[in-house]
């Protein structure tokens, strides 16, 4: 597949890029030239980026999070977008929303490395949505981090801590594979999150 990869030199851009081309993809340069579209940008840039491929008839991945993704609810191609990428961050989601069920309470701590815009993070809100939406976050911001996400749980006598740690930015390339894979068979408009292709 052809594909115009956005944030192509950023963090996880530049773990992405040879991984899709060893998995045979070709990175082309404009949506002119692109079977799809892949966005690992800013949450400023990550709204024209869609809408500039949807004008295009380009289908999107797009992993970019803390942008309104409403505004291409119904748009006339597929676009996927999902809060996280990585397998263990979407099961650590599955696993709270089974926990809930349990517990009376729960708070959500996210740490992500300090460069990141948006607070809290997209995985964090798709969480707390699982979990009911009044669910309070804690967001941390420090140098050496990667992406890590605990979910606590609090019970008569007792806390459970479901947690998600991302330790390197490959950990996004298979959830992105799956998602380029499963693009030409997903309904127009937007789909939301990993699990809806598990």
């Amino acid at each position: 597949m052809k594909l115009l990869l956005n944030g192509r030199s950023g963090k996880v851009g530049s773990v992405l890029a040879p991984a899709l081309e060893a998995h045979g993809h070709r990175l082309v340069d404009s949506l002119s030239e692109a079977d799809a579209m892949v966005d690992f940008t800013e949450p400023d840039a990550a709204l024209a980026n869609v809408e500039a491929a949807v004008a295009a008839g380009v289908p999107c991945v797009v992993g970019t999070s803390g942008w309104d993704t409403s505004a291409v609810a119904d748009a006339p191609v597929a676009v996927f977008y999902a809060p996280n990428f990585a397998l263990g961050a979407v099961l650590m989601m599955r696993f709270a929303e089974q926990a809930a069920t349990y517990f009376p309470r729960a708070e959500i701590i996210e740490l992500h490395h300090e460069t990141k815009l948006d607070q809290p993070s997209g995985t964090a809100r798709a969480t707390a949505d699982r979990l009911g939406g009044a669910v309070p976050i804690h967001s941390v911001r420090l140098p050496g981090l990667v992406a890590h996400q605990e979910v606590l749980f609090g019970g008569t006598g007792e806390v459970l801590t479901i947690r998600h740690d991302t330790v390197s930015r490959e950990a996004f390339t298979g959830g992105v594979l799956l998602a380029l894979e499963r693009l030409p068979s997903l309904p127009l408009g937007l789909t939301v999150g990993l699990d809806a292709l598990l």
